[in-house]
């Protein structure tokens, strides 16, 4: 029987980078990838707060502002034959923030949203991104999908 695991965060990171929202791609060590930051809720944790430490632990940023994206991402993992969900979040960093990566990634990039289109190599990844930025960049975020806010 196949499992079901809905124990994963991910999230988008956006800040404005010369007065346009930007989404921040970080390019994965073991696979060479570009993605999101993601990552395991662990067992004293909220999803938010897990998605929180993910942030830390992968990039050294601070949100501003945290979101709920109001959006599930799964996906399929062969090897194990398991299906995972991953709660989406989105943050909102200061302008000209400085991310530093930790050894899961090997570089990183802000992008516009056909930027990360481009890079992104699962349809998961680019229906989550034209989801941020359809709800969170082009509209004003509704406050009830606001988690926290000042430097979360």
């Amino acid at each position: 029987m196949m499992q079901l695991k809905p124990n994963f965060v991910s999230g988008v990171v956006l800040t404005k980078v010369e007065h346009q929202f930007k989404m921040l791609l970080l390019k994965r060590a073991d696979e060479g990838y570009w993605c999101h930051v993601a990552g395991k809720i662990e067992k004293s944790e909220t999803a938010w707060q897990a998605f929180l430490r993910e942030l830390k632990e992968e990039t050294q940023l601070c949100a501003t502002r945290l979101y709920n994206a109001d959006y599930l991402q799964q996906f399929y993992y062969p090897r194990t034959d398991q299906i995972f969900i991953a709660i989406g979040f989105v943050v909102y960093c200061d302008p000209e923030i400085k991310v530093t990566l930790n050894n899961e990634h090997t570089d990183y990039r802000w992008c516009s949203l056909e930027e990360a289109l481009q890079l992104a190599p699962h349809p998961n990844q680019r229906k989550f991104y034209q989801h941020v930025w359809q709800y969170f960049v082009t509209q004003s975020s509704t406050s009830q999908l606001c988690i926290k806010t000042n430097n979360v």
